[in-house]
């Protein structure tokens, strides 16, 4: 996520000075612990209090365990139309109700899909907790599903794909690497879904959603601010506790991705103005062991113009204008890609072995004492810097429940990132930077000649 605003690129700046200049004190940068309760309604709602009240301000979060990946063949998209179709009414609220009762106390709100989850939030002044429970309740509860809505929404969700994806440059990036990586695991649609499954979607088919997966049982809520947690449980009992659990449980089947045994390289034409190279590989989930030596080895090759690939394809050897990537690591094992956009006079072809060098140097030498070190300290700078905020804590704690299975892991990561070492680092390039487990993609200006830019 990028970090906006003076103030916070002041402070990576000091941070950066302070930890590269005293490596041995990598202890004393450590960021105190989370100072939470968690416990389980009755109706399956997990429930998450972290008091913090230099502030009068609440922070909410509603995690729902649907994502992209929990959609079937035909039907993609729904978990990112429901971000929509959530601020469209509910029994006692019209539509955009909810979010015009949260700006009219001074509030904020907004909602985010991806391939795992779908979060709905809201800051407030303290005093108005009772409200946004109330109206999370009761969206969850009775959620207005009418065709009416529905229709429109879905020609707002069409338009934001037009905006967002196809008439971008390179917007259809992530989308093609991704269909050509997997087979048969959903990560293989994008989460805002495809214009023909759009259209065919019915509103029968949505309201089946929304009771499959908009259940409490199927939801965290993650309260961070200004509040008593005694006083806290009482109302979220109050207001959520209410919501009747589902009498099915949620669906987990999700179709495992066989491993790749060969290399893959594919080449594709689109309406782009330079060609693109990607390099991918599978890799293993979040919070595998295997996935913090990933995260360090994402940040050595692609975290910035300092790191490797950008350093080698954009300053040395002058092949690409751009050059960027990392670990995609999500609840399910996902992808390690690289990309390069061609620079005209230059070959995809060389293009695309300057990249896999980069990746093969990672596998076959071990990373140097600086780098290592480096690399440690961007993540301490990045986990330091994401628990600023009410709103960011609220994050890392929704994460750990919701994606991990595991709380502890909202403190527990910090130590493990210190601790990773130079074998660790080449350990995982060996396992996953294989050419077996290679794809190469190139993707050409359809007017473009094969294999060079223009």
């Amino acid at each position: 996520m990028p970090l906006q605003g003076l103030r916070r690129r002041l402070a990576v700046a000091v941070l950066g000075c302070a930890l590269t200049l005293a490596p041995v004190a990598r202890a004393a940068v450590r960021p105190p612990r989370l100072d939470y309760t968690m416990t389980t309604l009755p109706n399956g709602l997990n429930v998450v209090f972290l008091e913090d009240h230099s502030t009068p301000i609440v922070h909410l979060q509603i995690w729902y365990h649907v994502g992209s990946k929990n959609e079937r063949p035909g039907r993609t998209g729904f978990a990112h139309f429901f971000e929509h179709m959530m601020f469209k009414g509910s029994r006692n609220v019209e539509p955009e109700g909810h979010p015009s009762y949260i700006s009219s106390v001074g509030g904020q709100s907004n909602a985010y899909t991806n391939e795992d989850a779908t979060v709905f939030w809201e800051t407030v002044p303290s005093q108005y907790l009772p409200l946004v429970l109330w109206l999370e309740a009761d969206r969850m509860a009775s959620l207005r599903i009418e065709e009416k809505a529905f229709k429109n929404e879905r020609e707002v969700v069409k338009e934001e794909r037009r905006m967002r994806i196809e008439n971008q440059p390179y917007g259809r990036l992530q989308e093609l690497i991704s269909d050509q990586a997997f087979t048969v695991h959903p990560y293989k649609h994008p989460v805002i879904g495809s214009m023909h499954d759009l259209d065919a979607a019915s509103v029968d088919d949505v309201r089946e959603f929304w009771q499959t997966y908009y259940v409490p049982n199927n939801a965290t809520a993650v309260l961070v601010g200004d509040f008593d947690s005694t006083e806290a449980l009482a109302l979220v009992t109050q207001y959520l506790g209410r919501v009747p659990k589902s009498d099915k449980p949620v669906p987990r089947d999700i179709p495992k991705e066989p491993p790749q045994t060969r290399e893959k390289r594919v080449t594709l034409n689109d309406e782009w103005p330079l060609p693109a190279v990607v390099v991918a590989h599978h890799i293993t989930y979040d919070g595998h062991p295997d996935s913090y030596p990933l995260h360090i080895a994402s940040k050595i090759l692609s975290d910035g113009q300092s790191s490797r690939i950008y350093r080698k394809l954009v300053y040395e050897k002058r092949l690409a204008l751009a050059a960027f990537g990392g670990g995609n690591i999500i609840e399910d094992p996902n992808l390690f890609f690289a990309v390069a956009i061609v620079q005209p006079g230059h070959t995809t072809e060389e293009t695309a072995s300057a990249l896999i060098g980069e990746l093969d140097r990672l596998r076959d030498e071990p990373v140097s004492a600086a780098e290592l070190q480096q690399a440690k300290n961007q993540f301490a700078r990045d986990y330091i810097l994401m628990r600023e905020t009410n709103q960011n804590k609220a994050e890392m704690l929704g994460h750990a429940v919701v994606i991990h299975n595991d709380i502890k892991t909202a403190d527990g990561e910090f130590d493990i990132f210190q601790h990773i070492t130079a074998a660790d680092v080449q350990r995982v390039a060996k396992t996953y930077f294989t050419p077996e487990n290679r794809l190469v993609l190139t993707i050409l200006p359809k007017s473009a000649g094969k294999g060079s830019a223009r």
